[in-house]
């Protein structure tokens, strides 16, 4: 065993400063690829996030606290009108913050989705 590598109790701690790999390494690692399967850096790729991504992501979180959206493992909507209210706040600061810096589409998304947010909420508060 090297300086590099050091081995208790049925762990093996290698350094991963060193940029060189052995050929009884490359051949472990080769063996613990499945042939039919991605590589795992392939199965695992990072999903990209933009303005638009983001508050695409708090409207719909939005819209299943409001009961437009069920639950995936359940089915059921539920209403939570003080997290829709929340929401609204958080997307009409971020309009307020990001006032100049935004693209035309990206304002025109999100002045569109607080109008319809508000007048969902609306409606769900006169019922």
């Amino acid at each position: 065993m090297s300086d590099e590598e050091t081995e208790g109790e049925g762990f093996v701690f290698k350094d991963s400063r060193s940029s060189q790999i052995s050929e009884d390494e490359a051949t472990d690692q080769d063996a613990q690829v499945e042939p039919d399967g991605p590589a795992p850096e392939q199965a695992q790729q990072p999903f990209k996030i933009d303005f638009s991504t983001f508050i695409m992501s708090l409207t719909s979180s939005a819209f299943y606290h409001l009961g437009d959206i069920a639950d995936p493992e359940t089915g059921k909507t539920e209403t939570n009108l003080p997290a829709v209210q929340q929401t609204i706040d958080m997307l009409i600061m971020l309009r307020e913050k990001t006032q100049g810096n935004l693209n035309e589409e990206e304002a025109k998304l999100l002045e569109q989705l607080i109008y319809e947010l508000q007048m969902k909420f609306v409606a769900k508060t006169k019922k």
